[in-house]
């Protein structure tokens, strides 16, 4: 895969620049630019070796929206001249970026020169601005995909031990090989969010009306792997808490495992188990965290803020992913606290399992 550093003598040429600036966007507003500012090293250092930009990006899933205030925003935060960038229409706009239309591939591969690829959290998706502009055109990797490549790698390839990964979000389906994996490569798994209401109906509890996926596989996985629900006790690598959040009626109740309502739901991980992480996370040399405790609409944020504020205080090398997860951190300023924190919601995920996307592949 070749970086960005090779370039040479490429004063007056086109650099397509992939980059992704789905961001929240509320009111006219860009909300959050960590992925904007992400991708700031990059685009000056092609705009210092004189080369001309043509920055590509989606915003949404359909392509309807318009690009204005993530334009607005990127030359306030830059304040890098128009005459030197433009954006291309939001990608998403034209059918033939999904369905890698031969003929859209071509067209956009006129507009440069040579293309970069700056956009890590889409690196998953094998769409035309991804992996079709690199079948015509000299493509080079951007600082950021390089950052998330070396620094995702560590939990991959010959991991510091002890080695804590904390697992939230949802749906247990797409998450299953992750966990698999990573039961086998690191000390201990932390199972909240979500996930965790799979588990618990899988053990035999009642879980309410919170959201499970019921997927097969979960029984093997604790067959394989018998959970605990006690403080660093040694037993096992299946962490599980120990108590929850509900809601109860519209109040939020602090509940252990077995004590869930029928017409309850779990909202977040509860105060005991968020205690009885803190060892694990205090004697860990890597820990990798992804996806929220709880559910963050319902007022689920304290368990992952706590957690949060302890993995920033450890002595590991911390790496944070999960797109619900990094606008935590961006939120509560903590970015710099950790040793790594990825731009990629799935995109992350699919690399954890694979050690690599069709965007990386397309590189090289």
């Amino acid at each position: 895969m070749r970086s960005i550093k090779s370039l040479k003598n490429i004063k007056g040429k086109t650099a397509l620049v992939r980059v992704d600036f789905n961001v929240p966007i509320k009111d006219g507003k860009v909300e959050d630019d960590f992925r904007i500012r992400k991708a700031l090293p990059t685009i000056n250092f092609l705009i210092k070796k004189g080369a001309q930009i043509i920055l590509i990006t989606h915003l949404g899933k359909d392509g309807t929206q318009s690009l204005e205030p993530v334009i607005k925003h990127f030359f306030k935060i830059s304040k890098l001249s128009k005459s030197k960038i433009e954006f291309f229409e939001n990608v998403r706009k034209f059918p033939g970026e999904i369905d890698n239309n031969p003929h859209f591939e071509r067209n956009l591969s006129r507009l440069g020169d040579f293309y970069v690829n700056e956009a890590f959290s889409v690196s998953h998706r094998a769409h035309t601005s991804i992996v079709g502009i690199p079948k015509h055109l000299p493509s080079y990797a951007g600082f950021q995909m390089e950052e998330e490549i070396k620094n995702l790698s560590k939990a991959i390839k010959n991991p510091k031990h002890p080695f804590l990964f904390i697992l939230g979000g949802a749906k247990f389906s797409t998450k299953m090989p992750l966990i698999k994996k990573y039961l086998k490569l690191a000390d201990y798994v932390f199972i909240g969010g979500a996930l965790l209401d799979d588990f618990l109906k899988a053990e035999g509890f009642e879980v309410g009306k919170s959201l499970v996926d019921d997927s097969k596989g979960i029984k093997d996985i604790l067959k394989n792997n018998p959970p605990s629900h006690k403080a660093s006790d040694g037993r096992g690598k299946l962490i599980l808490p120990t108590d929850i959040i509900v809601k109860s009626n519209g109040i939020l109740i602090n509940k252990k495992v077995d004590e869930v309502g029928k017409d309850e739901i779990i909202i977040d991980i509860g105060k005991e188990s968020v205690k009885m992480l803190e060892p694990y996370i205090k004697k860990s040399k890597l820990i990798l965290l992804n996806g929220p405790m709880g559910k963050y609409e319902d007022g689920g944020d304290i368990a992952t803020k706590k957690i949060l504020n302890l993995v920033s205080k450890s002595k590991a090398y911390t790496i944070i992913g999960g797109g619900d997860t990094v606008e935590l951190v961006s939120e509560m300023k903590k970015e710099k606290d950790f040793s790594f924190v990825s731009t990629g919601g799935g995109a992350t995920l699919d690399f954890l399992v694979d050690g690599t996307l069709p965007g990386i592949k397309a590189l090289r």
